[in-house]
């Protein structure tokens, strides 16, 4: 059984006992949930309905605060299984509803006991049909969500400090969220049979090392379920370091910030990776580090994709992937040199969902497959750069 701590709605007078300050002046108070305390970063706002628990731990939201769209979140509690990093770095939450109450045979801890251990912020009680719009009509803005009861009236200060945030664009967040050493990855994806639990991988045929930019648990499980033996290694591991390990593959994570100052460390790194022949497969931050690599640019989005409804169309096949996207930074595809073909698009805004590369095992999509929105729409990428490994042994 989970944790038993209520969080009823609020009350004449709970409400107004938190308060998110915008950098524009905008202020809205709710009720306090989480820790408490002062957290500032970038407001963005996420459509899913489902897996906040996952988004909440995904290492791509350093440096942000969410906004869930969806207005009833805690319903299936917590657990220690759906986490994509051991250590949250969302900066903060924001909701609609009070938290509701856990109904879930596999909750072990009630959403708000789960915010308070990770010491992370967040408030009930907001119009997020307004931030959203605000964010919408406005493009990204940087807010504070402020908890502390002796701070909450002082607006001035607290509008003062979102103001001074510098946002993400020029930051290198990858290196905060990355690993500091090399570790083996063996877990494989979720199995319902029996009790219920991760498979282990079973006879890995190729060896891949993910370079981790603020990797998800999930994608690693999903490279061992297809047949992967996976060595992480940190964001900023060089080249000849990579080659050591002697892999089959390389993979390219996922990750926070913006991929023009991780790019700094980490195109160099692979355009010696490329030069080799290796299969290269990016996800996200990986995905847009590669085009940077290729010789085109990337550029902060207006709104960002974030949710796990995003349709994505296939120009190689014609088919359209339902996809679950997390990020605020996209490739130029003006910029594209010549042999470096669109494979995916948006068919929200247009923009690249994956790249090709004319006569070489490399490729990356924008979204996340291993996030399962479809389910099972993009699990083919995996066994596409099995493929590859395949061809080349």
């Amino acid at each position: 059984m989970p944790e038993s701590t209520t969080v009823p709605a609020p009350s004449s007078r709970e409400e107004g006992k938190a308060v998110m300050v915008l950098a524009d002046g905008t202020v809205l108070r709710g009720q306090p949930i989480g820790a408490s305390g002062v957290a500032v970063g970038e407001v963005c706002f996420n459509t899913s309905m489902t897996g906040y628990q996952e988004i909440m731990t995904d290492p791509s939201y350093a440096g942000q605060i969410i906004t869930f769209t969806f207005p009833h979140v805690g319903n299936v509690g917590t657990n220690e299984a759906d986490i994509e990093t051991t250590t949250p770095v969302v900066r903060g939450v924001v909701l609609r509803m009070p938290i509701t109450e856990p109904s879930n045979y596999r909750a072990t801890r009630h959403l708000d006991a789960w915010l308070k251990a990770h010491n992370l912020i967040g408030l009930a009680g907001i119009d997020t049909r307004r931030v959203t719009r605000l964010i919408r009509d406005g493009g990204p803005q940087t807010g504070v969500l402020c908890t502390d009861a002796s701070k909450i009236h002082d607006t001035p200060t607290l509008t003062a400090i979102a103001r001074a945030w510098p946002g993400l664009e020029g930051m290198d967040l990858a290196k905060e969220v990355s690993c500091t050493q090399s570790y083996a990855w063996s877990e494989g994806r979720w199995s319902f049979a029996g009790a219920g639990g991760y498979e282990a991988a079973d006879r890995p045929r190729f060896h891949v090392v993910a370079v981790d930019f603020g990797a998800k648990r999930n994608i690693l499980r999903c490279l061992a379920s297809a047949g992967c033996r996976v060595t992480v290694v940190p964001a900023a591991a060089s080249a000849e370091e990579i080659l050591r390990h002697r892999p089959d593959g390389v993979f390219l994570s996922n990750g926070p910030g913006d991929p023009a100052a991780t790019g700094r460390y980490a195109v160099p790194m692979l355009q010696t990776l490329i030069k080799t022949g290796l299969p290269i497969f990016g996800i996200c931050l990986g995905h847009q580090i590669l085009a940077l690599a290729l010789g085109g640019k990337t550029h902060k989005m207006a709104r960002g994709h974030r949710g796990a409804n995003h349709p994505v169309k296939d120009l190689a096949t014609g088919k359209v992937e339902i996809t679950s996207q997390n990020h605020g930074f996209v490739v130029d595809p003006k910029t594209l040199p010549a042999g470096v073909v669109a494979t995916h698009l948006s068919l929200f805004d247009g923009s690249v969902e994956g790249l090709a590369v004319d006569g070489k095992p490399v490729f990356s999509v924008q979204y996340h497959p291993e996030a399962s929105p479809g389910p099972t729409d993009s699990h083919y990428l995996f066994d596409r750069f099995v493929k590859l490994m395949e061809a080349r042994s």
